[in-house]
Order: structure tokens, then C-alpha cells, then sequence
């Protein structure tokens, strides 16, 4: 670990002058001497790290949620071109620019703070052994190893001698109860902070092998930072609990309120969306405009929870627009038309049966159009029977392609002759 921390010394001198200004601050306050001023000047410079990441940490959100989306077009690549690894690399790194990420994007955050955290590593190292480093002399060197928190050196590690930590002024069992405190809480909210990535933030409706990655990397991390933790001097692991305190609290901020689509918490999220927009008639932020505007552009392809609040907004006479604004009055104007629609399904007449038909029976009660009598002739109605029955050979001429029209109370097609009468 000294090897590395020495590979970051160039970006030393300006951690320990950020740290040097914090504790002039605090030490004004608590006293220079105090552990509290020497942990609350790390804990300050955490807070100004993590501030300045913040870019990083939305382009890691954005780099993390493209990913999932690219994960099945992934996994096809690698089955097309298992034999040929070449042309799987192309294809992938292919299908990365196409979508405008990187997999390493995903991990800016913690590569950038790592410079920082080794270069903390050296001070506190420094200030262990005695040695002056960066802005900090002799006097600061000493006001250092004086702190103490909860009875623990600033400088003390877990695994230190009995003899190491009494030159600093300290009992072993005092350092070893704080460092596994601090231990146990930095590798429990590391913990906590993935798990909640897990449940509450992952499309559950696409299963990847991203998502056994998190989910390994969920019991992997803890125990990392535990077997690294008991190497770690206190400083350090004030500096680690509190970036991962931080990280938990910005991770529960984007859930609440920019949750990944298809995930627990958007369907949490849309709900308190419909009931204020519902009450208020409109939306409140940027960020609502923003996802409600991504929902509409979806169309079909919306998820579970987003076809829910669009159909909430409906029933409550809403309707989402193209920009993200919410207008009033839509579901009434459409709720006549389809009304009108019903009523007119209703008033179309009943089908006539076959026997109706060939009889000319009633009309049907409420038929809007009048029924096609089978008795009407294409003749005058004052023509005459010699008349009528030139035109009734007609129409049953062979050839001709028409129909006749039977007369009342008579059956189509060929007429059985009558039996003689028996008188």
C-alpha cells in the first residue's frame, strides 16, 4: 500500500494544504489539538472531493443505465462470434459508440477519487512514522499524533503493536474496538448502498448477466473493504465511512426521484407523480417535465407503470403532452364520441331470419332503414296479370344471371304439381 500511495505524492501537497485550511477553521472552534478537528478537516475534504464529482457520478448514472439497455444486444454478439474473439471485440466496441458509451464510464467516480485517497494514505502514513509531508510540519506533525478519536490516534491501524500505539499516546484495545466499528459501518453502508441498487433501481422485466455482475459485486465489495479496512489508519477510514455515507445518500437522492425506467422505484415514483398532478393539474419540476416527456415518446413501447400513469391521467380528465406538460379537458372530449359511437352500435337492427326474409315479414322494431320486400315486382303496380306474366318468364329465363322474386306465401325454386282433385 505505501508503494502505491508514493506513485500519487505529486497530488499530495495539495490534499494536505486543503487539510491544513480545514483545520485552521475547526481548530479555531475545538481546539488544534482536538481529534475533532482533525476528523471533521478529513471529513470536510471528502465533502469537497464528492462535490466536485458530482459531473462524474450523473455521467456514471447515464453510462450504467446505457449498459443495461445494451445488455441483449451484447449477450447476441457473444453468441454470434463465440469462436472468433477478434471479431467480437469489433463488433462490441461497434455497438459502444453507436449508443454513445463506454463500460469504463461506469467507473469514473471511483477512478478519480483514488489519486485522493491514496494521496490521504501518505499524509496519515507520514504523520504515523513522523515524517513531515506535503505543507504539513513539524508542529502540525506533532498537533497530528496528539488526536485522538474515541481514544484512537488519527494515525493508529488495526493490525498496529501494542508498542506502535503507545508511542502514540493510546491503548491497543481502544483502537482496535474504534477501527472495528469503523470497519464493520464502512463495509455495512457499502453493503446497503449496492443492495438498494439492486432491489429498488434495476429494470426487472430484462434479465442480464449485468445484473449478476451487481449482484456479485454486492457481497464482494464488503468484503473487500473489510480486508483492506484493518490496514487502513483511522484517518483513512474516516475518509472511506464518510465517501460511502455520501454515496449512500446521492444513490437514495437519484432513486427517489430519476429511478431507472422499467425499475420498483419508477413505479413508486410515477404513483406520488399521478397523485400530485392529479391534484395540482400540473407539474412541479424539470425533471417531471423531462420523464413525463420521455414516457409520451415512448408509445408502445412504455412498461408496466408507465401505460398505469398514463391511464391515471386519463380518468382524471389529463392527458400528457409531447413536452412534458400536462393539459385538462382531453378525456372529457373524447368520452362523448365514444359514447356516440356505443349508442350508434346499439340502434343497428337485428338480423332477420331466412323465413322472415322469404315471407316479408315485420320490420324489426327501431330498423332505421326499411327492409327489402321479397314481394316487389319491377313492374307497374297497376300492370295487369297478362302483363305481369311475360315479365315473370323474363326474369326466370336460363342465362340471364337474376334472381325472381317469389310471390307471397310461396316457396322459391321448382313448385311440386298439385295432385288432381278427387272430385
Amino acid at each position: 500500500m505505501d508503494t502505491i500511495a508514493s506513485l500519487f505524492s505529486f497530488i499530495t501537497t495539495p490534499v494536505s494544504w486543503v487539510i491544513v485550511q480545514f483545520h485552521t477553521v475547526y481548530g479555531a472552534i475545538f481546539g488544534p489539538d482536538t481529534g475533532w478537528a482533525w476528523g471533521l478537516s478529513i471529513v470536510s475534504l471528502v465533502i469537497l472531493i464528492r462535490i466536485c464529482l458530482i459531473p462524474l457520478f450523473v455521467k456514471q448514472i447515464k453510462a450504467t443505465r446505457a449498459m443495461q439497455t445494451l445488455q441483449p444486444e451484447m449477450k447476441k454478439i457473444q453468441e454470434r462470434y463465440k469462436n472468433d474473439k477478434q471479431r467480437q471485440s469489433e463488433e462490441m466496441m461497434k455497438l459502444y459508440k453507436d449508443a454513445g458509451t463506454n463500460p469504463l464510464s461506469s467507473c469514473l467516480p471511483i477512478l478519480a477519487q483514488s489519486p485522493f485517497f491514496f494521496a490521504l494514505y501518505h499524509v496519515l502514513n507520514g504523520i504515523a512514522s513522523g515524517d513531515t509531508i506535503g505543507v504539513i510540519n513539524q508542529s502540525l506533525l506533532q498537533s497530528a499524533q496528539k488526536a485522538h478519536i474515541f481514544g484512537a490516534p488519527l494515525a493508529s491501524k488495526f493490525l498496529d503493536s501494542a508498542d506502535t500505539v503507545q508511542k502514540l499516546g493510546a491503548s491497543l484495545t481502544d483502537v482496535r474496538v474504534v477501527t472495528a466499528i469503523m470497519i464493520v459501518l464502512m463495509s455495512g453502508s457499502q453493503f446497503y448502498t449496492q443492495r438498494q441498487l439492486m432491489t429498488k433501481n434495476v429494470d426487472t422485466t430484462v434479465k442480464t448477466p449485468f445484473m449478476q455482475q451487481q449482484k456479485m459485486l454486492m457481497y464482494v465489495f464488503p468484503i473487500m473493504f473489510a480486508f483492506f479496512g484493518i490496514r487502513f489508519p483511522v484517518g483513512v477510514l474516516i475518509y472511506w465511512l464518510t465517501t460511502n455515507v455520501w454515496t449512500m445518500g446521492q444513490q437514495m437522492y437519484v432513486i427517489h426521484n430519476n429511478p431507472t425506467p422499467g425499475s420498483k422505484a419508477q413505479a413508486a415514483f410515477l404513483e406520488r407523480l399521478t397523485k400530485h398532478v392529479t391534484h395540482h393539474g400540473k407539474t412541479r419540476s424539470r425533471g417531471e417535465k423531462a420523464i413525463i416527456k420521455a414516457i409520451v415518446a415512448k408509445g408502445r413501447d412504455r412498461n408496466d407503470a408507465e401505460r398505469m400513469f398514463i391511464n391515471a391521467l386519463s380518468k382524471a380528465g389529463l392527458a400528457a403532452q409531447a413536452d412534458g406538460t400536462v393539459v385538462k379537458g382531453e378525456a372529457q372530449a373524447v368520452a362523448p364520441t365514444e359514447d356516440g359511437a356505443a349508442a350508434a352500435r346499439r340502434q343497428q337492427p337485428k338480423r332477420q331470419s331466412k323465413s322472415q326474409r322469404q315471407s316479408g315479414g315485420p320490420k324489426q322494431a327501431g330498423d332505421p332503414t326499411p327492409s327489402t320486400s321479397l314481394e316487389k315486382s319491377d313492374e307497374p303496380q297497376d300492370a295487369t296479370p297478362q302483363d305481369a306474366k311475360p315479365a315473370a318468364k323474363k326474369a326466370t329465363a336460363p342465362g340471364t344471371g337474376t334472381r325472381s322474386k317469389a310471390q307471397s306465401g310461396q316457396r322459391k325454386g321448382p313448385q311440386r304439381p298439385k295432385s288432381p282433385s278427387k272430385k
